[in-house]
Order: structure tokens, then C-alpha cells, then sequence
């Protein structure tokens, strides 16, 4: 990584650990542990978007919220640029996982999130208004009028009429929904956004509106976003870098045209292999993976893709793949990464 790449650095995510507790017994004892994000590193620089894949159940939507700490993280550092605690307005890298309630409350003007619901992400007893205005509210931002006029503001630049804002969410369809809980992620001027699938309950249709509403918004308002989905036509559409998951780790990590041309790892040609092509004509080999994904809270020794790779090997069982840069800006956890020829999209 480039002196310059590490300056243009928004967010650094250093060995990230959520380990959730499975208790037994009259008394609860601890037992054992759900490894849902386990030793999870990557970055994201200003302005970009990283797509994180994998499928579900893997940690995607985990990782985010342990990011914002709707998780308290088991390990780990969380950095992020800002300059809301530095005394002369410069701006600095704050570990997340240090910061206590009311810091973490400021810093979350700077960070945002969009649900995967858009039903369940919305209260039913509040209008539109009250839902987008919430976090102006909370964070003392704009009284009256001025809190009025930055609404319908909003509502407009997410496609919607200033007279919905007096409606509920019921009388919206999953579309506009969604595009509500977009417009109150934005209503605090923040510089990322964490998007928690936030067009797999679409329409197909509808999810071409809102990708390209998102990345409207993002030319607009300069935002980085972290964009979590396993459809990997969307995030190959959105993403500027892609992050590959598999039960808790990230496995490979690259640009985006880079990783679905030229894949490192046996899971992401695996998943690439499943992505559809527009054309009739195409013939494809789609590799079915054998067996089941790991338990998280029982992982297979070594590498934990290894009882469904076609291509292990004694090693791969015995010692975990390190997380290496194996071609500029292309990270890869894999023991055999330099010798595999991977076929991409």
C-alpha cells in the first residue's frame, strides 16, 4: 500500500473479532462460541465503495454492525478518520472500539447505515418526517422550519414528493421504502455509509432504480459506502474493490475488475462461476461446491474452505493461510494462491 493509499485511507479495520457466547444449562454457563467475524481486516478510502460478498449466514451483516458498535467487538480496532476530538480541527485516525457512549454518538454523525429491511427497518407509528428527522433530532441538528425544509430536501433527492413526508410507512411500496430509509441515512451529512444489502428485498427493477440512486448520491455528497449483498452482478455493478467472506473471514480482497477477471482464491472462482451471463450463447463449467458450509462455531482446522476445495491439499488442513498481498492491492488467504490458474467472470 502507497503512502498516498494510506492517506486516502476513511476507514481501517484491523483483525476484527464477534464472538457470540453459546450458553447451556440452568446456570447459562458458556460453552462455546458462534465465531460470526473472525479476524476480519480490510480499508476503505474516501469516496469509494467496497462490496463485501459471501453467502448468507457468512458475517457480512455482522461485521457492519460491530463497525458502527451495534456489536461490541470481541477484538480488534475499528479506525476512522475525523476530526470531531482533535483539538486544532485536523483530522485523525480514532479507534472505534476505544471510544466510549457519548463519543460514539458523536462520531456516528459520520456514519451511517441502510437496512436490508426496508418494512422492518422503519417504525410503523411515526410518518415519514419524524423517521427522517430522527437523527437531526437526536443530535440537536436544525429546529422547526429548518428541520422542514432539510426533510423535503431529502425526500426530493431520493425521488419522493414533500407531501409523503406527512405519510406512513405502510403506504409506501418496498421501493420507497427503502428510499426513505436511504434519505434518513443522509440526513445527517455523513461521510460513510454501511449498506446492509439495501436492494435484495427489491424488484429486480426497482434495484437497478436504487443502485443507481445510490451512486447518484455518492457523486453528490462524497460518500464512501461499504455495500454488503451476495448478489455478485450488483456488486460488481457498484463496487470499486470487493471483499470475499466465507464463515467469518475475509478470503480474498481486490479491485473490482481485477478480482472477477483474474480470482486468487477456489471460493471466488466458485462464486463466480454462479454469476449469470446475458448471453445465450455463453457456455459456462458452474463448479458445485461438495458438502456444507462450516460451522462457525465448530470451524474445521486450517483453512476452513478446505473439506469443499477441489483443490486442497494435506496443508490446507493442517495450517490456517496467512493474509498476504499477493499482486498490488490483491490480498489473498489461500495456500496455494500462486500456483492455481483461477477462472473469473
Amino acid at each position: 500500500m502507497t503512502e498516498q493509499t494510506r492517506d486516502n485511507i476513511l476507514l481501517d479495520v484491523r483483525g476484527l473479532k464477534k464472538y457470540f457466547p453459546i450458553q447451556r444449562g440452568l446456570l447459562r454457563r458458556t460453552v462455546g462460541y458462534v465465531k460470526a467475524v473472525d479476524d476480519v481486516s480490510f480499508y476503505v478510502r474516501e469516496g469509494e465503495t467496497l462490496g463485501l460478498v459471501g453467502e448468507s449466514g457468512c458475517g457480512k451483516t455482522t461485521a457492519a454492525r460491530t463497525i458502527i458498535r451495534l456489536y461490541e467487538p470481541t477484538a480488534g480496532e475499528v479506525y476512522f478518520k475525523t476530526d470531531r476530538f482533535s483539538a486544532n480541527g485536523e483530522t485523525e485516525m480514532v479507534n472505534l472500539a476505544e471510544l466510549d457512549k457519548e463519543q460514539m454518538k458523536l462520531l456516528r454523525q459520520d456514519i451511517a447505515m441502510i437496512f436490508q429491511d426496508p418494512i422492518g427497518s422503519l417504525n410503523p407509528r411515526m410518518s415519514v418526517f419524524d423517521i427522517v428527522a430522527e437523527p437531526m433530532v437526536i443530535h440537536g441538528k436544525g429546529k422547526g422550519p429548518e428541520t422542514e425544509e432539510t426533510v423535503i430536501r431529502l425526500l426530493e433527492r431520493v425521488g419522493l414528493r414533500p407531501e409523503h413526508m406527512r405519510r406512513y410507512p405502510h403506504e409506501f411500496s418496498g421501493g420507497q421504502r427503502q428510499r426513505i430509509g436511504i434519505a434518513r441515512a443522509l440526513a445527517l451529512n455523513p461521510r460513510l455509509v454501511l449498506c446492509d444489502e439495501p436492494v435484495s428485498a427489491l424488484d429486480v427493477s426497482i434495484q437497478a432504480q436504487t443502485l443507481n440512486l445510490l451512486q447518484d448520491l455518492q457523486a453528490d455528497f462524497d460518500l464512501a459506502y461499504v455495500f454488503i449483498a451476495h448478489d455478485l452482478s450488483v456488486v460488481q455493478h457498484i463496487s470499486d474493490r470487493v471483499a470475499v467472506m466465507y464463515v467469518g473471514k475475509i478470503v480474498e480482497m481486490a479491485d473490482a475488475e481485477e478480482l472477477y477477471i483474474h480470482p486468487l482464491h477456489p471460493y471466488t472462482e466458485a462464486l463466480m462461476s454462479a454469476v449469470p451471463k446475458p448471453d445465450p450463447l455463453y457456455k459456462s463449467e458452474r463448479i458445485i461446491m461438495q458438502g456444507d458450509v462450516a460451522d462457525p462455531s465448530n470451524p474445521p482446522s486450517g483453512c476452513y474452505f478446505h473439506p469443499r476445495c477441489r483443490y486442497a491439499k494435506d496443508i490446507c488442513s493442517q495450517e490456517a493461510p496467512e493474509w498476504r498481498e499477493l499482486e498490488p492491492d490483491h490480498f489473498v488467504a489461500c495456500h496455494r494462491a500462486e500456483e492455481l490458474q483461477l477462472r473469473g467472470v
